[in-house]
């Protein structure tokens, strides 16, 4: 069922929070459209659908797969099982890349890494994959060791202090990335990035989500921030990206909504005070993207609002240009 909102009625709703919510009331104004979650998550499965590659290949041959952007996919033969039996015959593979904030913004596929104490912070990629192998349908466990390269001018060049990551959705549906911890008693060939000249070389060994990553880091303080949205959006259906200028391989996103202020936030405090950036909202709008860019420069406990009236409605490609346009 759609649903619209008048300015008057967010005016109402969010007047009624406290004070202390900080919260800008909106201008009495024209209706506007509110997505269902459903509509919003079809659109990510939408986007994500048009980028997945796809081959067929023998499991007792293996197979090496080039990508549409030059990477390199090596999987040995008979390395594939399902319910613990060695899989024979045709099996189907799925591919996913992703190396630029455009993308992976319109595939809700942002780059958040987990601490050790359980906070969350931005990563740095050198290339986000997704690799799974499928015979009738039935996803297969890989059990070997795979491997892929990855050239490195896809990411603006080695950084040689890359690492393995996994990926896993929480309980939200939103990927969050843990680092890999080498095997100390390992023998032969590990799991890891192995960076050379122009090109990473990726060891692993399970299908799903991986990563080539690091935490991005900068030596100013730190602070929290938070970003109001127009009544009637939320977590479940819209979202907010940050992208920080010059960091074109990477997209954080903020995950914790307040709402009853419809407010998102950051609140695990590691945001550098002094970064130039810009704050990204996405949501649905009858089939198209509605979304707003705010070019800000972070101040210790910031709020920025986003109105409706920043906002623009567009196509999957309108909006990954604006956003690879960014600085």
């Amino acid at each position: 069922m759609k649903t619209y909102l008048t300015f008057a009625l967010a005016a109402v709703l969010l007047s009624s929070c406290s004070d202390d919510d900080k919260v800008t009331p909106q201008p009495e104004g024209p209706e506007y459209y509110i997505p269902t979650s459903a509509a919003m998550d079809q659109m990510f499965d939408n986007s994500l659908a048009s980028i997945t590659q796809n081959a067929q290949f023998d499991a007792e041959d293996g197979i090496t797969f080039t990508s549409d952007a030059g990477t390199s996919l090596f999987i040995p033969s008979n390395c594939l099982t399902l319910n613990g039996d060695l899989v024979s015959g045709e099996v189907d593979l799925e591919f996913i890349e992703f190396y630029e904030r455009g993308a992976m913004a319109t595939s809700n596929k942002p780059l958040m890494g987990v601490k050790p104490n359980g906070d969350k912070a931005a990563l740095q990629t050198g290339g986000q994959f997704y690799i799974q192998a499928f015979q009738n349908g039935e996803p297969l466990i890989m059990d070997c060791l795979s491997s892929m390269t990855v050239p490195a001018d896809l990411t603006n060049g080695i950084e040689n202090d890359m690492t393995l990551w996994t990926g896993n959705m929480n309980e939200n549906g939103d990927l969050e990335w843990n680092e890999d911890q080498p095997d100390p008693d390992g023998a032969g060939e590990q799991e890891g990035v192995f960076p050379d000249i122009d090109s990473y070389y990726v060891n692993f060994n399970d299908f799903g989500w991986t990563n080539v990553d690091r935490f991005w880091s900068d030596p100013r303080p730190k602070t929290t921030l938070q970003v109001q949205v127009p009544a009637g959006f939320g977590f479940e259906n819209s979202a907010i990206y940050l992208s920080y200028d010059g960091e074109p391989n990477l997209l954080a996103k903020l995950d914790v909504f307040d709402d009853q202020a419809n407010i998102f936030s950051e609140h695990y405090g590691q945001i550098p005070i002094g970064l130039e950036m810009h704050i990204i909202f996405i949501t649905e709008d009858n089939g198209e993207y509605r979304y707003a860019t705010q070019g800000v420069t972070v101040q210790a406990n910031d709020l920025y609002v986003i109105d409706i009236d920043d906002t623009t409605t567009g196509s999957l490609n309108e909006l990954e240009a604006e956003i690879e346009a960014l600085p």
